[in-house]
């Protein structure tokens, strides 16, 4: 019954994220107006951009007002001169194709994971969401850079689910200003929409805890899973976690549906920030961006 109950999870997830298109009818109500200007990188072969799954991303951060523009330069000290905050979503490297095994080639190189890195150092803002295989493997080394360890997973319970609520009731979301914001009001619950868990360094404070009760599965082909596909508990791991960084700050998310709002598959399915259960979902997208644009007093 387990490997039928994963097999049905696994093809309705797969036709359905195969076919998502963005949401453009969502538009929640904001209550405070902010300022600032993000970069959403297009230049990695990215699955999330804001000319297609991130558009909604984009025009809540719009109507928000911040500015969003695409960033479709490779990462270069000249380039990121000019930027404040820079978000990368789902990256692949190049000629990325399915279907996806490992191991997962980096889709950055060493000189631009080192300049990013000092770009950050020197007060850079960086949002790095890294979702489920191959995205997580992919963004690996970027995110070690800063001092994350991703794996090239997936998180799921074990019927192999993998769409969760993350709450205070239950102490598995995080306390942080971007948690407690009072100009949006306070979050209680985050759902999030299948994606990678990691582990985080001693100074990051994680938003979105996981525990043993949730397994991370790293199957050697994306989607397919079987009882011999390794696996470990998210015990002490986390999808979403933030922390400053010298004179920078990141903000680093294992799972990119939960800051969209898209249609998903034949019936329209909504995944993400237009899902009745994630209404407060565009409060965290807000609170992140917020807090990494906000100058420390």
């Amino acid at each position: 019954m387990k490997n039928l109950t994963c097999l049905i999870f696994c093809l309705v997830v797969t036709l359905a994220f195969s076919q998502q298109v963005p949401d453009t009818l969502y538009t929640p109500i904001i209550k405070n107006k902010y300022s600032g200007t993000i970069y959403v990188d297009h230049a990695h072969n990215n699955f999330h951009r804001i000319d297609n799954r991130f558009l909604p991303f984009a025009r809540v951060l719009k109507q928000a007002g911040f500015k969003v523009k695409a960033n479709a330069e490779k990462f270069t000290k000249a380039n990121l001169k000019g930027i404040k905050t820079l978000v990368i979503s789902n990256a692949l490297a190049e000629n990325s194709r399915p279907p996806f095994v490992v191991p997962t080639k980096s889709a950055f190189t060493n000189k631009e994971i080192k300049t990013i890195k000092n770009w950050v150092e020197k007060g850079g803002s960086l949002f790095l969401i890294a979702d489920h295989m191959p995205f997580a493997g992919a963004s690996e080394k970027l995110g070690k850079a800063f001092g994350f360890t991703f794996y090239d997973s997936f998180l799921l319970d074990e019927n192999r689910r993998g769409i969760f609520d993350f709450t205070k009731k239950e102490k598995t979301l995080g306390i942080h200003e971007i948690t407690e914001d009072k100009v949006e009001g306070k979050i209680e619950k985050i759902k999030t929409f299948t994606g990678q868990a990691f582990k985080i360094p001693n100074k990051a404070t994680s938003i979105l805890k996981t525990n043993e009760k949730l397994l991370v599965y790293l199957p050697d082909t994306m989607w397919r899973f079987s009882e011999k596909t390794k696996r470990f508990p998210a015990k002490n791991l986390s999808q979403g976690a933030v922390m400053k960084f010298k004179r920078g700050k990141i903000a680093v998310f294992g799972e990119a549906a939960m800051f969209t709002a898209q249609l998903a598959g034949p019936n329209q399915f909504k995944a993400g920030m237009n899902s009745e259960e994630a209404k407060e979902n565009y409060k965290l997208l807000l609170n992140i961006v917020n807090w990494l644009t906000r100058k420390e007093k």
